[in-house]
């Protein structure tokens, strides 16, 4: 065990067994992986967001670091992804919004946007460790929430299939986890809001010229690009990450500006009449449809024309496998 940080690629499983979100510590290199594993449809379920805001608390609890096998190891790099095949993370529980808005159950809605709150404000203090560096890899798809949690990273990392956005507002909605806060100190006020409003989900590349990705990697090379940024950066590793804890100081997203959005989120979900929740309901069976056709093999264009017409999604938003 002594001479376990040279063990190049060695993986240490590290978390709660049956948690929605699975971890692994590379000593090698100090970097902590953390992965969705939601039960149904990749979403911000309750489940998944307690798992990750109890593995998120006792991260930032013990400073950045965390205990294996009797042993303490700091953790330089933390590194967000999914284990669920070209799905990121599809974004809040649209089903538990029609549910909650339906019963107008104000307090119910206020505790899940707190809850998603939680983890994006901890994403976006990098743990509230000075020497840890956040990183967000896109292997598929990131909307909505998904985007906003990538946001909250110091880096991300995104492969070209993936699309990503804020489709919200074809439910007369918005995002209000985080979404105006992060974006818009990514790209500026102007493009984060025509982002916003279009509704559009749009491919990696677009997203990596407009600066709100920060690397573009082939297919399958995600992991690789990352675990390559963070080998170059070896030399230079603590000027790397004063840098960005600069960063995060000079455009300081606080907890309070993010609490106040989701009041307003909370206020404006209450306000949505039924034919919105009938939209949200229909994007809600196209992301079950999605799943099961994941889970049968068949993410063909065939299958994906018919979670677009399901969901009723115009054709400028684009569902990708």
């Amino acid at each position: 065990m002594s001479n376990m940080k040279d063990a190049m690629g060695l993986r240490l499983a590290y978390g709660r067994p049956g948690s929605q979100y699975e971890t692994e510590f590379e000593p090698a290199s100090g970097t902590l992986w953390a992965y969705f594993r939601p039960r149904g449809v990749a979403c911000y379920s309750l489940g998944l967001l307690n798992d990750m805001r109890s593995h998120d608390q006792q991260l930032a609890a013990a400073g950045g670091a965390l205990e294996i096998e009797g042993l303490r190891h700091a953790v330089s790099y933390y590194v967000t992804s999914s284990r669920t095949p070209r799905v990121f993370n599809l974004g809040g529980d649209l089903a538990l919004f029609v549910l909650l808005i339906k019963a107008r159950d104000r307090e119910a809605l206020a505790h899940y946007a707190r809850l998603c709150v939680d983890v994006v404000y901890a994403r976006s203090q990098s743990f509230f460790s000075p020497t840890l560096t956040s990183i967000a890899l896109l292997q598929g798809d990131a909307l909505g929430g998904g985007f906003e949690c990538a946001l909250a990273s110091d880096l991300i990392f995104a492969e070209e299939s993936a699309q990503i956005g804020f489709p919200e507002i074809l439910f007369n909605l918005f995002p209000g986890m985080g979404a105006y806060s992060l974006l818009s100190r990514r790209i500026g006020m102007r493009a984060a809001e025509e982002l916003i409003l279009s509704g559009r989900v749009l491919p990696a590349a677009t997203l990596h010229a407009m600066g709100a990705i920060d690397v573009l990697a082939k297919d399958g090379e995600g992991p690789a690009a990352v675990r390559d940024w963070i080998a170059s950066r070896s030399r230079s590793r603590n000027g790397t990450q004063a840098a960005l804890c600069a960063r995060r100081r000079v455009q300081a997203v606080t907890r309070e500006e993010l609490d106040a959005v989701t009041e307003i989120w909370v206020d404006a979900a209450l306000r949505l009449g039924d034919r919105d929740l009938k939209m949200m309901s229909r994007i809600v069976r196209a992301q079950m449809r999605r799943m099961e056709s994941r889970a049968a093999g068949d993410i063909g264009a065939a299958a994906l024309d018919e979670e677009r017409a399901d969901a009723g999604l115009p054709a400028a938003v684009e569902l990708a496998p």
